[in-house]
């Protein structure tokens, strides 16, 4: 800038260098608006006009966009995002019940432009992609018309959205008990009926059954694959236990018990343990190779369901009475020793499914997750420090089921938000429930089966979900891609 001094001569006045801006994403109308040339009130230029236009971007809020992202980086996610803007928009109690109170999901539609997202998800989605300019994470349709006029406006979570079912097996003529994706595997599929049959099937295209499995004389209660998903090892109530290789279709091994075989599994660390509860109230550790067993342990009523931590060094066990046990397992020598008892189930009813999970971000250290014959979800923290020990975080009371009903956890779904789990259920359903969310919990649910689903199960890379139903009829469904 040019200064006129007392001689007639000119100098040149420097201007000190502010420094730089950060860079972020501005505003298209706000920027022309700043960078309007000043209107001076006299032939005097405004020598504050650039220092003032600076501390303006700098004062700028950040956009709908880098909020969002920040939200994302502290674990809350997109979708507390999303209902904490609504909230601010809409204001007033009714508008915020309306959107914090999640109900039911819409049924499925077969195909991907219908995804179970409800009509106001739809209409949100569409506001949040116009207010950042982006490209949607999820397919937005509108789901079918709710019956019940009183049902609250739901927000279906994107991760949940399934565009179909990916293939369906209905050779088998009895009800499919249990069913269990391979070890590591999104191809390998197993489940066990009623009449005694192991059926194994690969789920990629072209969908087929490998091989049918033929020994048990009555229903099969429990099975698992080997590290390798070389073998599996089922359990049944004619009270034997079989050792299957899969490859030849054959039975290798089979062990005589007193008493129906109820829940098995391979030791995770030593696969030449199988571990083994029965109706005889007894945890039995079987060394696979001999089939002889090399440690028991009692407890007070008969063994329903049992899993095993990553480490190896610790069962968890669940009885007819609801209690859950956790059992220190020497890995080398199979011995076993009980270090803990919880009862928080007191309706004395049998727990139907006892699952592990390495970590969870609610409990910031690994869980147990518990089903109970009456319709009772049970969600424990497990202090690896003190062998075991249980603490009850949160539960949920479903519908009390007559058939055994089971659950699992949905751990990569469940990284950005909420603790997710799915669930069969006898009105022919298959419901998704947050354990983070005290009331509506229920995010979404599929329909397609005709009779009560029994049970269901991810696979490695869940992005397929197998469930099975008291008619023998086996249902993959697909979940879209995000």
């Amino acid at each position: 800038m040019e200064l006129a001094t007392a001689g007639g001569s000119t100098a040149t006045a420097s201007t000190p260098a502010c420094p730089p801006v950060p860079s972020r994403p501005m505003d298209p109308d706000f920027l022309s608006w700043v960078l309007q040339p000043p209107t001076p009130s006299s032939s005097r230029p405004d020598a504050d006009y650039a220092a003032l236009r600076r501390l303006l971007l700098r004062r700028k809020p950040s956009s709908a966009l880098q909020h969002r992202m920040e939200w994302r980086c502290t674990g809350r996610g997109y979708v507390a995002y999303r209902n904490f803007l609504l909230r601010r928009i809409d204001g007033g109690a009714a508008s915020s019940s309306a959107h914090s109170t999640p109900s039911n999901s819409g049924r499925w539609a077969p195909s991907p432009a219908h995804a179970a997202l409800s009509e106001a998800d739809s209409w949100s989605s569409i506001r949040d992609w116009r207010s950042n300019s982006g490209p949607l994470t999820g397919n937005i349709s509108i789901s079918s018309k709710q019956s019940d006029p009183e049902r609250h406006v739901r927000f279906a979570e994107p991760a949940y959205s399934f565009v179909g079912m990916h293939c369906i097996f209905d050779d088998c003529k009895a009800t499919v008990t249990i069913l269990k994706f391979g070890r590591a595997s999104s191809d390998l599929l197993a489940y066990g009926a009623s009449d005694g049959s192991l059926t194994v099937c690969q789920v990629s295209d072209p969908p087929s059954v490998l091989k049918k499995l033929i020994g048990h004389s009555k229903d099969i209660t429990d099975f698992d694959f080997s590290s390798n998903n070389q073998y599996i090892a089922s359990c049944s109530m004619d009270k034997t236990m079989r050792v299957w290789e899969i490859s030849k279709g054959t039975c290798i091994r089979v062990v005589y018990g007193v008493s129906s075989q109820l829940c098995i599994c391979f030791h995770p660390v030593n696969n030449n343990l199988l571990l083994v509860g029965n109706a005889n109230r007894e945890i039995n550790a079987i060394n696979f190779s001999t089939g002889r067993i090399v440690s028991k342990l009692t407890f007070d009523d008969a063994v329903t369901a049992l899993d095993i931590d990553h480490t190896g060094q610790l069962i968890f066990a669940g009885d007819a009475q609801g209690c859950i046990y956790t059992v220190s397992v020497n890995s080398h020598t199979g011995s076993l020793s009980r270090t803990h008892k919880n009862k928080s189930n007191k309706t004395k009813s049998p727990v139907t499914t006892i699952q592990y999970r390495t970590f969870s971000l609610v409990a910031r250290c690994p869980v147990l997750l518990s089903c109970v014959q009456n319709g009772n979800l049970f969600f424990f923290s497990i202090a690896t420090d003190s062998k075991g020990y249980l603490t009850l975080i949160c539960s949920l009371k479903l519908a009390s089921p007559v058939q055994t009903i089971r659950a699992s956890f949905c751990p990569l779904l469940s990284l950005e938000k909420g603790e997710f789990i799915v669930t069969g259920s006898e009105d022919a359903n298959v419901y998704f429930y947050d354990l983070a969310r005290p009331k509506n919990s229920c995010v979404n649910k599929l329909q397609g089966h005709g009779s009560s689903v029994i049970g269901v199960a991810w696979n490695h890379g869940e992005n397929l979900l197998a469930s099975s139903d008291s008619d023998g009829t086996v249902i993959v469904w697909k979940r879209a891609k995000n």
